[in-house]
Parts: C-alpha cells; sequence; structure tokens
C-alpha cells in the first residue's frame, strides 16, 4: 500500500521525506517533485532497486535512469571527467533543469543498465528534491509515467500511472517547469546537444560552444561518443521523456546512459577536489573496490533482493557510498538559489 504526504505541510513534509528515505534504503520507489516533472526514483547503488525502477515504467536496461544529487561532492564522486566546459556550465545552470552527460567513475560499484561507461547527472531545483537527495545520495531517477505516457507534472498524475508499484508519495503540488530539463553530451571534446529542454539554446552559447546533432560529425557518433543509449535526438522528446540512460532527471528526462554532473569544480574545502576521489564516496579507499561493507550506507538494509529480483542484481552488488548523502558541497551560489522559498517547496528548485 502507497503512502502519500502533502508537503505543503510542514509536518507531513517532514515525515514524508524520512519515509522516503527508508523506502530508498529499502530499494524501495519513490516519486518526488522536481523543478521539470515529477520523477520516480531509488538508490542508485542498488542494481535490483534500479531493475524494479526500469520494470515500473515498462523499459529495458538499454534506457539507463539518470541520477540526481543534493550536492556538488556527490556529483563530482561519480564523475571521471567534466571538460573544460562542464564547470562553468554547472556554475550557470545547477541546480536547474540541465542533465550533463559524462565518463562515470569507473570504479563505482553499480549497474544503471547499458550505459557505456557513462553517467547522466543533474541537480535539481526543488527544494523537496534537494532535502530528500542529501539524505539519501546519489538517486536513479527517471520520469514518472510508464514510458510512451505524457510525464506527471502533479502526485495526481502520477499515482494514477503508477498506483501501488510506489511506496511514497511526495506532494510537492504541480511542478513549476513541466518540461523535461535539456541534456548536453561532455564525452567529447566539444559539447554537443542531446535534448532541447528547459534551458533555451542561447542561453546555453552563452556559456559555451555546442554543437548539435545536425552539427556532429557525420559517422553518428558524437565527439568519439559513439552514440548513447536511449537518448533521443535533439529536440525530439517522446511523450516529454527522456529516452537515455535515463529521463529526466530525474523526473521525465531522458539522458544519456546516465546522468551526470559536473566534474572539474574545485571542491569547497575539506571536501575531495576530483571526481572519483575515494575520500568524496565513503572516505575509505576501499570503497572503490566494491566491498559492500565499505559502500554500505549507515542504516542501509543489508537483506538480500527479493527473491523474484536477486536475479537482476548482477556482480555489482546492492551498495551506495557513504559519504556522498548529507554533505553540502554545493557551491556557494548554487547554494543560494536551492534554499528553500516556501514550506511546500514546490516552486523552488530542485528536482530534476
Amino acid at each position: 500500500m502507497s503512502e502519500r504526504y502533502d508537503c505543503s505541510d510542514p509536518e507531513q513534509r517532514e515525515a514524508g521525506i524520512a519515509a522516503a528515505v527508508t523506502a530508498v534504503q529499502k530499494g524501495e520507489l519513490v516519486v518526488l517533485p522536481t523543478d521539470t516533472v515529477y520523477g520516480i526514483g531509488t538508490d542508485a547503488f542498488t542494481p535490483w532497486a534500479v531493475s524494479r525502477l526500469l520494470a515500473a515504467k515498462g523499459r529495458g536496461r538499454n534506457m539507463p535512469p539518470p541520477v540526481l544529487v543534493g550536492t556538488m561532492r556527490a556529483a563530482n564522486a561519480l564523475v571521471e571527467e567534466m571538460g573544460s566546459f562542464g564547470q562553468d556550465l554547472v556554475d550557470q545552470f545547477w541546480p536547474g533543469g540541465l542533465t550533463l552527460v559524462c565518463r562515470a567513475t569507473p570504479t563505482l560499484a553499480w549497474d544503471l543498465g547499458e550505459t557505456r561507461g557513462t553517467v547522466a547527472v543533474r541537480m535539481p531545483l526543488h527544494a523537496v528534491a534537494l532535502d530528500l537527495l542529501k539524505k539519501t545520495g546519489p538517486m536513479a531517477v527517471s520520469s514518472a509515467n510508464i514510458t510512451g505516457n505524457p510525464a506527471a507534472t502533479t502526485a495526481d498524475e502520477a499515482v494514477e500511472q503508477l498506483g501501488d508499484l510506489v511506496s511514497v508519495y511526495l506532494d510537492g503540488g504541480p511542478c513549476p517547469g513541466g518540461v523535461a530539463s535539456t541534456i548536453i553530451d561532455l564525452t567529447g571534446s566539444v559539447p554537443r546537444l542531446l535534448r532541447s529542454g528547459a534551458i533555451p539554446m542561447d542561453r546555453l552559447r552563452e556559456v559555451a560552444a555546442l554543437v548539435t546533432g545536425e552539427e556532429a560529425p557525420a559517422s553518428g557518433s558524437v565527439n568519439g561518443s559513439g552514440g548513447l543509449p536511449g537518448v533521443p535526438p535533439a529536440g525530439r522528446d517522446p511523450a516529454g521523456e527522456p529516452g537515455p540512460s535515463s529521463d529526466p532527471a530525474v523526473s521525465g528526462e531522458a539522458a544519456p546512459a546516465g546522468g551526470i554532473a559536473p566534474v572539474g569544480e574545485a571542491a569547497p574545502a575539506g571536501e575531495a577536489a576530483s571526481a572519483g576521489d575515494p575520500a568524496a564516496l565513503s572516505g575509505d579507499r576501499a570503497a572503490l573496490s566494491g566491498d559492500p561493507a565499505a559502500l554500505g550506507k549507515p542504516g542501509l538494509s543489508s537483506s538480500p533482493a527479493p527473491a523474484s529480483e536477486s536475479a537482476a542484481s548482477g556482480a555489482a552488488g546492492a551498495a551506495d557510498p557513504a559519504g556522498l548523502a548529507g554533505t553540502d558541497g554545493t557551491r556557494d551560489g548554487a547554494r543560494d538559489r536551492a534554499r528553500p522559498k516556501d514550506s511546500a517547496g514546490a516552486n523552488d528548485p530542485a528536482g530534476e
């Protein structure tokens, strides 16, 4: 039986976020509001939970979900390299409706699907989403809808499509954006637009030189990326939902084999500055070995996956880097932009 919480009520919001954190730690599915559309998410480091998310949407491993983060420290730990333009884009548009596809840190113990070594990352501009992500750590998040249907922009629309497949619904009111995030591929020498969305092209080009699908090499591989699974051509966004690695950053977004976030950004004092630094992931180099004891978060359920899903867990193991949750590595400007403007958090920024 699903639980639903009205996040415009301070007490319900607090109780709802606590319930959502518990559900994510158990590998269950939650629906959360973002600045673009509602997203359905789960723990990014529990393979069978990610498989459950894809099954709920009617998707296969060829359309891996993007990853949403609540801090820059978490984003930097997931990405191997951001590229020369990544930091400028992050400084200008995060948190917000921009998903960045980067090379994933190769030693991470996770399995998002057929990502081809990339991850699509986004930091949403919605208070409820950010509060949740700072407590759970990185979450695999896709638009809250059945594949082929419009992405949900209200909790009611999400409930209508997903029903009891979801354990917790966080109702933040209508999403302020209603449009999926813009997706940019940073895996090549020049940023490439994979999908048009919340951030207009003219604003993006004020910050970084971009090429579109038409301007990319005729071979079909973009900047050597060889194409990203599940990512629809720029400007073609099926049912408002992303195709690749995910959708909307949750929420309604399609991101190439994995959503990624910025790398190459100077970490706040006391934080690991480089992407994939063991200290940023768990404070222990053993975390990069995939050892469950080193990767598991405090309080994370150690029980095996349900029998019906254990086969999907794969060799990666259901684990999640412990230092990715709860640490605010956001830059001062981003922190100010993400600060809640009201108790409901529906009109401020954070999601997807």
